[in-house]
């Protein structure tokens, strides 16, 4: 499987806006760009998300907007789905996709323990792996 891939491509910064406003509307709650991270986020994605990267590379991009907080509400979700979205284009087995979306939610907003991450990482390693 080949490792360094354009894993965040297709997700432009108006497609993490709409999933930022269709979680916000769910919840009712208020979906507006932040004052203070809303561009820095953008000018980051934009410039990154295009890129060949690894899967770990991938999260932790995701990891560092959700830490910038571009939008008022759902930070972490809005990121975590777009991760969640990329791992299930790996056609993983149910079970192991469950845990290695998890896995990356995890780490995107923060909450990953050091024996998550360990999993994830050696989860990317195998993928590392030429076939």
């Amino acid at each position: 499987m080949a490792q360094i891939r354009d894993w965040l491509a297709p997700f432009t910064w108006e497609i993490v806006t709409a999933q930022n406003a269709v979680l916000c509307q769910a919840k009712n709650a208020l979906h507006k760009p932040t004052s203070n991270g809303h561009d820095a986020t953008k000018q980051l994605w934009e410039s990154r998300h295009r890129e060949g990267m690894r899967l770990a590379e991938a999260v932790d991009l995701c990891r560092r907007c959700h830490r910038m907080a571009p939008f008022c509400f759902y930070n972490g979700n809005t990121f975590a789905s777009i991760i969640a979205l990329v791992i299930k284009k790996l056609e993983l087995p149910a079970d192991r996709a469950y845990v290695v979306r998890s896995l990356a939610g995890h780490i995107v907003a923060g909450v990953a323990t050091s024996a998550e991450e360990q999993a994830f990482r050696e989860f990317c390693e195998a993928l590392d792996k030429p076939d």
